[in-house]
């Protein structure tokens, strides 16, 4: 059942809540076990608060939360957000509900230039190169599909996906290719970052998705009204005026933007941009005024508990988030293909 509109700002303040409610269990489960209370006390002195029922707490339990959880828990917020508000735009942009951020070459993009990172061997010299190198071959990719589908100065959808999916097919083989002359130790590296992950991430990694992701997401949230006349066709969007081909790119390369900056700190994580936001649409509607915002938040909250699952699950070893997202999100798509093939008969 579809939730008023009038209603968005309790829907937007339930979600906050859980969102808190699951970053919190992201700091509480791990290998070293630590009270709730000595985390909001650490947390306190940390930001210069006052301290928070007396709790005490060691210099262990403190570099364990501020040096270690704290930083993975929030890149799984950014990560999180940015991939369930891109997914919803592409979703929009597509009107199809099985689109999602890597349709368009953003994923096999980012691959290709950590694989390449690695293959040279520049990844060893700083953290910071390999997520750069990604970056750079997501953004490459999406500039790749758009040239290749654009046509008198128009950029058919269909041309669009097709093209998305050639770049891809093509940049995977050329990862594969890269593959095939790497030693052991260097294929390792790459099966680490491919799989996706928040484990060993640091203040570093929220410092490089902070700005970008921010930014993206307060754009893409600005332009929410826009999405939904450009979700109606393109006949009804030219009737009221809106330069359809300037607010789709513009969409379109934000969405590639905040999911490239996400691929590039955090690894690949699947299905997080596909079953989030068409979650959401079945559950509030297709208002992306709402719809946007809320796949934001769940977004962050989704992934932050399938990391914090993971470290509960096999102890002491851990389950990374991609394996999980990927465990939790397969079945859902089967579930909505199954769906939409019911309909189409």
């Amino acid at each position: 059942m579809l939730i008023k509109r009038n209603n968005a700002g309790k829907i937007l303040a339930l979600l906050g809540a859980f969102l808190l409610l699951s970053a919190f269990a992201s700091l509480l489960f791990g290998q070293i076990s630590i009270p709730a209370g000595s985390i909001f006390a650490i947390v306190a002195h940390q930001l210069n608060l006052p301290e928070i029922g007396g709790w005490e707490f060691t210099q262990e339990q403190q570099a364990v939360i501020w040096y270690i959880r704290f930083p993975r828990m929030l890149t799984g917020l950014l990560v999180g957000a940015a991939l369930g508000i891109s997914g919803a735009v592409m979703q929009g942009i597509f009107s199809n509900p099985l689109a999602d951020p890597g349709i368009i070459g953003v994923s096999s993009g980012a691959a290709t230039g950590a694989v390449l990172s690695i293959a040279l061997g520049v990844s060893a010299y700083s953290m910071f190169v390999m997520p750069a190198f990604a970056f750079c071959g997501a953004v490459c990719a999406v500039l790749l599909t758009v040239f290749l589908a654009k046509k008198n100065g128009k950029i058919p959808v269909m041309t669009l996906l097709l093209a998305g999916v050639a770049v891809s097919m093509l940049l995977g083989a050329i990862t594969s290719g890269l593959l095939t002359f790497m030693n052991e130790q260097k294929l390792q590296q790459y099966l680490f970052w491919i799989v996706g992950g928040l484990d060993y991430r640091r203040w570093e990694h929220v410092y490089i998705a902070l700005g970008p992701i921010i930014t993206g997401v307060i754009l893409m949230l600005s332009l929410a009204r826009h999405l939904n006349i450009l979700a109606l066709g393109d006949t009804e969007a030219k009737a009221v005026g809106m330069p359809v081909m300037r607010y789709r790119m513009g969409l379109l390369l934000l969405a590639a933007v905040t999911t490239a900056t996400s691929v590039c700190v955090s690894g690949n994580i699947g299905f997080v941009g596909l079953v989030v936001p068409h979650m959401m649409r079945m559950l509030i509607g297709p208002d992306h005024r709402l719809l946007l915002p809320a796949s934001a938040l769940v977004g962050g909250m989704f992934l932050v508990l399938c990391d914090a699952l993971g470290r509960v699950m096999m102890p002491p070893a851990e389950v990374r988030v991609g394996i999980m997202t990927a465990l939790l999100g397969t079945p859902y798509f089967l579930y909505l293909l199954r769906r939409m093939q019911k309909q189409s008969v």
